[in-house]
């Protein structure tokens, strides 16, 4: 699921790839359903490919949005990122996350992740665990 929800720098939210062009991305953002093409000076993230800085081995994205969830019951994080101090980030982290590194893992990083959370959930998307695909 997370392989086709985009980042895109200089732009605010999350995307959905829609279709592929020549040198170019249509995608949707999960917020406001719009669509419009990305281009290849674009820097473009797919969730799948994200993951977090941890004491031992990083850790995939979709492992610390499932320790959301399941901390949260799957309801959208109740505290403010834009709002929040470091330290009630790295509190809220701690929780959710113990072994995070504090020294990789800045607070502009944890509110990216809390925004990022609450988008996908309020998009209706939950499932972040990647399925297996069969060949048939």
């Amino acid at each position: 699921m997370l392989k086709n929800i985009l980042s895109i720098t200089g732009k605010p939210g999350l995307y959905k790839l829609v279709n592929r062009g020549n040198n170019m991305l249509i995608v949707e953002s999960l917020q406001d359903g719009k669509r419009m093409p990305t281009y290849a000076r674009d820097k473009i993230v797919s969730l799948a490919d994200v993951s977090m800085f941890t004491n031992g081995d990083d850790i995939e994205l979709w492992k610390v949005l499932e320790s959301i969830k399941k901390h949260e019951d799957g309801r959208p994080v109740e505290m403010d990122p834009k709002k929040a101090d470091k330290a009630e980030l790295a509190d809220y982290f701690t929780q959710i996350l113990p072994d995070w590194d504090r020294d990789r893992v800045y607070p502009t990083d944890i509110r990216k992740l809390i925004q990022w959370y609450n988008i996908l959930v309020q998009a209706g998307l939950t499932e972040f665990e990647p399925k297996e695909e069969v060949d048939s």
